[in-house]
């Protein structure tokens, strides 16, 4: 008999977020990118790939329920993926053509505070019973 899928497990609440790092780390692993493409600006790039990686280390943390979001956790997701952000700014000063750019770090923390406060604003639409119970 077959085990009905556990949505809370660490592997499909961490999974998403190493799949998410591993994009950033190969897209800043592309040598001389000059533009992104459908002409996305860097800094878009940034707080787009930095709001969803935020938002999804706040549902890891979160334990995948709309309940577990508070602003500590909304706070640590902020913090880790503006952590990463930095982290892949130094691995970017070994990829030819490639540099390290405060600016970069900068919409980082933008977009990861961004796809944290939309957890937090979901997670409080919920508790306000905007949203369904379902989580």
């Amino acid at each position: 008999m077959k085990r009905p899928i556990d949505l809370r497990s660490p592997r499909l609440l961490w999974g998403p977020v190493v799949l998410m790092l591993l994009v950033i780390f190969a897209a800043s692993s592309i040598p001389n990118l000059t533009r992104l493409p459908g002409n996305i600006s860097d800094k878009s790039g940034h707080s787009i790939g930095y709001a969803m990686l935020s938002a999804l280390i706040l549902r890891a943390l979160a334990g995948g329920r709309l309940s577990g979001v508070t602003w500590r956790r909304c706070l640590a997701a902020i913090i880790l993926a503006t952590l990463y952000g930095v982290t892949d700014e130094f691995h970017q000063l070994f990829v030819p053509g490639r540099s390290a750019d405060p600016y970069d770090v900068l919409a980082d923390f933008v977009g990861a505070s961004i796809g944290s406060t939309l957890g937090w604003l979901a997670s409080a639409a919920h508790r306000w019973g905007i949203l369904g119970s379902s989580s």
